[in-house]
């Protein structure tokens, strides 16, 4: 497919490695946990979703890039999936009304497939994440959109460490009601945090669907430099001390690959460089290292900064 700015599409394969880290927040709460920071149970490591961490880069990417065309987000915080539905519908088909659709569908089988098309070229988060698209509801196109394999995929981020989430107490000056104010000057609350916590997701650029959603070597650019700044303006009380450390990535020669993913990823190398009798509090407190003479020829490392 190509993109409606004919640029380069993306023809090697990538993996790419975030290192990030929090102080006194919350980087990611479970709602199931009294939105308590994510943890393994098996292993006291701390977690981050996928979806968090996609969310952080479509917010960046619509701030700083949202009014170019091509860089809409499709999947936005309070905002409809059908409204965007609607637009592709009246886009491809040039019917706003949907009363046509039928007809439509009858005489282009494709139809679908144009709309799929329309989608990835004008939503950044599409073409980049892909997306499930059965939400069109107007008449015979319902389910039609399909799904759409996106050639970034991101895991679930793990603490280096086990992490000690705290539950502090807090106090709020603000009471709730009227009689709350005759019996009480404060009420209580309470908020977690990690105290310190580096972080380590992993990530993986797949040519092969670059070439089917038309990412591009621009959307590759402004993709690095999404996952970098993600959490600079996403700051708040819980997240004021979030911060990526590192990026690196490793560039493949050829589309498919030149060496197992996790071949890669082991060359690079977390330790601790403090007393490990002390918990960490600091990203000095670790050295992070890449062995780039284990990496074969064909497989390039650099660090986005």
């Amino acid at each position: 497919m190509k993109n409606s700015n004919s640029l380069p599409i993306v023809e090697n394969r990538y993996e790419f490695m975030v290192v990030f880290d929090v102080t006194n927040g919350n980087p990611n709460g479970d709602p199931d946990a009294d939105n308590m920071a994510r943890i393994d149970p098996e292993t006291g490591h701390g977690l981050v979703t996928d979806v968090c961490l996609k969310r952080k880069i479509r917010n960046y990417v619509e701030d700083v890039h949202g009014d170019k065309p091509g860089f809409g987000i499709y999947i936005k915080e309070n905002v409809p999936l059908n409204r965007s539905d609607a637009e592709a519908i009246t886009a491809v088909t040039g019917d706003s009304t949907g009363k046509k659709i039928k007809e439509l569908t009858k005489k282009d089988p494709e139809l679908g497939s144009k709309l799929r098309g329309w989608m990835c070229q004008n939503f950044f988060d599409i073409r980049t994440f892909g997306a499930v698209m059965t939400t069109f509801t107007k008449g015979d196109l319902k389910g039609v959109g399909g799904q759409v394999r996106g050639p970034v995929q991101i895991g679930f981020a793990r603490s280096v460490e086990p992490i000690s989430p705290m539950d502090v107490t807090i106090t709020r000056v603000a009471i709730t009601t009227e009689a709350d104010a005759e019996k009480k000057n404060t009420e209580m609350g309470h908020k977690y945090i990690v105290p310190y916590g580096l972080y380590t997701c992993k990530g993986y650029i797949s040519a092969s669907f670059a070439e089917k959603t038309g990412f591009s070597e621009e959307d590759l650019g402004i993709l690095w430099d999404a996952i970098a700044n993600m959490f600079e303006n996403d700051h708040s009380a819980t997240r004021g001390e979030m911060c990526v450390r590192d990026l690196i990535i490793f560039k493949h020669d050829s589309k498919f690959g030149d060496a197992h993913s996790y071949e890669v990823f082991d060359t690079v190398k977390i330790e601790r460089v403090s007393d490990p009798t002390f918990p960490a509090r600091s990203y000095s407190d670790y050295s992070v290292t890449v062995d780039e003479e284990s990496l074969p020829d064909s497989v390039h490392c650099s660090h986005w900064k």
